[in-house]
């Protein structure tokens, strides 16, 4: 059995409405191990606080209790307790996190959006652009659009700008939330594709998706939270 990437223990969120004096619990004693290749499937209901769960692992939320003991290029690290430099550097590297949701930046071309990562990891401008381009047209993105802004496109061609750009590299960890909300059918077939070329190099993969049945193939694990 290969080494874990990912071993979350005990894992707890909630949130404090200060102005109500309430408390709301996300979830709590949440468990798991994910080996490199594995696809998890998260289950709920809505509310049931699986985005949460993504964004905690992600540590755009900071955990109320437990462990994420994720296994980095430098060893094994915790990322409930991870100083968030050390975060910020896992998320250029080793972590990826995809939502329907694309920030675009104001002035800044489709195919440089997804050349960036390509650039930081090395590559030369001119490859980069050549391999943003050839992930553009795999999820359909028009040519046309490739030096246009995303901030003017619509929210399905946004959202496929979105998926080139957080696939364009293989990461350790892939975090998907809702990433088919937006997509035309053509777009949902190259993202399976894509997905399962990660999947066969050893990304491992975390996922919510309103119709879990466009990834059944795919999955190889499932986790239900309870509402």
């Amino acid at each position: 059995m290969p080494r874990p990437v990912l071993e979350v223990e005990d894992l707890a969120k909630h949130f404090d409405i200060h102005h109500l004096e309430q408390r709301v619990f996300a979830f709590e004693g949440v468990s798991f191990r994910l080996c490199p290749g594995q696809f998890l499937l998260v289950r709920g209901r809505n509310g049931a606080g699986k985005s949460t769960l993504l964004r905690t692992l992600y540590r755009t939320y900071v955990p109320k209790g437990g462990r994420i003991w994720f296994e980095a290029a430098e060893g094994r690290i915790d990322l409930a307790r991870a100083a968030d430099v050390d975060v910020a550097a896992l998320r250029q590297r080793d972590i990826g996190f995809v939502t329907q949701f694309l920030v675009a930046r104001p002035r800044v071309a489709a195919d440089e959006i997804v050349a960036e990562a390509l650039r930081r990891a090395g590559w030369a401008r001119a490859e980069a652009l050549d391999e943003a381009h050839r992930r553009l047209d795999e999820f359909g993105v028009k040519r046309e659009l490739w030096r246009a802004y995303p901030s003017t496109f619509s929210g399905g061609e946004q959202q496929k700008v979105n998926l080139a750009r957080a696939l364009v590299l293989p990461q350790r960890l892939l975090l998907l939330d809702e990433p088919t909300a937006s997509l035309d059918a053509g777009a949902r077939h190259a993202l399976i594709r894509r997905l399962g070329a990660l999947k066969a190099e050893g990304v491992a993969m975390i996922g919510v998706f309103h119709h879990p049945e466009d990834v059944a193939e795919l999955i190889d694990t499932e986790l239900t939270l309870a509402s």
